[in-house]
């Protein structure tokens, strides 16, 4: 099939001309004109192509796809959101899934077929060569969001005997190697990686040389069941472009390249986001049950705290019967509070997700965040208590909420980084649970302390 002289998406298009193209392949798939529909998107570049398709609505989706036929590039799948790749992997038939299989590197296999069911997997995999068959089976043994997922199976491995010209010859005449790379591995009969040979070195060397001879010993090896974002780690630590994969055995099984490391850092840092909002791991793809069963458990604990914090304001209800300035005071100061907290809390908890944070330097950490609570509290207790006494013309009630503000804004700090780094040290996810519990210590001390001064000193 070939394009229309229809609008088409580039990098450079603006959200309108995007939003345009969305609508119009709505429409002609909902009109039945399914050529038309292919021909507005057949020239657009697999990342925009999955653009498109995760606007379109679930049906569009599969329509559009089938309605490309030979023309639809199976990268796109690899480049889809993960909720919305695995509603087309359930949703496309069989057939085209294996097809797609067999273009795609085997991590992005893996992804595309992982949450299949059993049934619908071992069909798939049945139609692959045996070979491939054999690769995906393996990757899909190791556990998700593992170095093994995350691997590619197809890559470069030579003897160390073998001369530079032999290892030209075998990658011009070998027809199952990768597509693209940039790295051949040095192994011994057992395929124990002995080092690598960077493809450029490789070209500028005399055809007679050993490869032995021209290999960097020095790498950085991946075991196959370390997580990805230690990976990614190491990765970014010591600016590799690749690292060889072993098993527990030390046998080479894969390559990690890394554009994959990226899609892992971004993913992650995605997550991290996500879960300092707690909204679990959700995405734009997801139906109103999973997007509700996702933010309800956090919401049950925020509103348990904000009972608590209640609680708290009802034992000076007395008090503030006396003063409704003090009604009028109170959001100001744990608002303060919970702002504090959570700037101390987002630096710790990327910190802790970074490995920059730990036993080594948390006590100076720990000093350094009470020591900014202390002095951001001085300072927005002095601007406070003059616009107090301004609004107001009370000075003892200035003196109050200033007092107020400085304990509640070192107990945010406190907090901020102690709630996390207690939540790490149990083993629990700090992103998700540190917010619910600043928030809860920020209310209950601001308006503790805040009421608590003002029933000694105003009263």
């Amino acid at each position: 099939m070939t394009g229309v002289d229809e609008k088409q998406v580039t990098p450079e298009s603006d959200e309108i001309s995007v939003a345009d193209l969305v609508r119009d392949v709505a429409i002609a798939l909902h009109d039945g004109d399914s050529q038309r529909a292919a021909g507005l998107v057949v020239a657009l570049h697999p990342r925009d192509l999955a653009d498109v398709i995760e606007l379109l609505s679930p049906e569009h989706r599969v329509a559009l796809i089938q309605a490309m036929g030979s023309a639809f590039n199976y990268e796109v799948l690899s480049e889809i959101d993960e909720t919305v790749r695995d509603q087309l992997s359930e949703a496309l038939p069989n057939e085209l899934l294996a097809k797609a299989v067999t273009e795609l590197d085997t991590d992005d296999a893996a992804y595309l077929i992982e949450n299949l069911e059993q049934e619908d997997r071992d069909e798939i995999l049945a139609q692959l060569p045996k070979g491939e068959r054999a690769a995906l089976e393996r990757q899909l043994e190791y556990p998700e969001e593992t170095a093994g997922r995350l691997m590619q199976s197809d890559f470069v491995a030579v003897a160390p005997y073998w001369t530079v010209e032999q290892v030209i010859e075998h990658a011009r005449e070998t027809d199952d190697l990768p597509d693209t790379f940039s790295e051949i591995f040095v192994v011994d009969p057992a395929f124990r990686v002995l080092g690598s040979v960077d493809l450029s070195r490789l070209l500028r060397t005399k055809r007679d040389v050993p490869v032995s001879d021209i290999m960097e010993t020095d790498l950085h090896v991946v075991v196959a069941t370390e997580d990805q974002e230690e990976v990614a780690r190491q990765f970014e630590r010591y600016d590799l472009i690749s690292a060889p994969v072993v098993d527990e055995n030390g046998k080479l099984v894969g390559v990690i390249t890394v554009d994959d490391v990226v899609e892992v850092i971004q993913d992650e840092a995605d997550e991290d986001m996500r879960a300092l909002g707690g909204v679990g791991d959700e995405s734009l793809g997801d139906t109103v049950a999973q997007t509700a069963q996702s933010r309800v458990p956090w919401l049950i604990v925020n509103l348990g705290t904000a009972v608590l914090a209640s609680v708290v304001i009802q034992q000076f209800d007395a008090t503030i019967a006396q003063m409704v300035a003090l009604a009028v005071l109170m959001p100001i100061v744990a608002s303060m509070g919970g702002n504090a907290g959570t700037q101390t809390m987002t630096v710790t908890v990327r910190a802790l997700a970074t490995n920059k944070l730990g036993a080594a330097n948390a006590r100076r950490i720990i000093t350094r965040e009470t020591a900014v609570g202390l002095i951001n509290g001085l300072v927005l207790s002095l601007i406070m208590a003059g616009i107090v006494f301004l609004w107001f013309g009370s000075t003892k009630l200035g003196a109050v909420i200033g007092a107020a503000m400085v304990v509640n804004l070192l107990a945010a700090a406190l907090a901020g980084i102690l709630i996390p780094l207690a939540l790490d040290k149990l083993k629990l996810d700090p992103a998700p649970a540190s917010g619910v519990f600043v928030s809860m210590i920020t209310d209950c001390v601001g308006f503790f302390a805040f009421l608590g001064l003002a029933s000694l000193i105003l009263f």
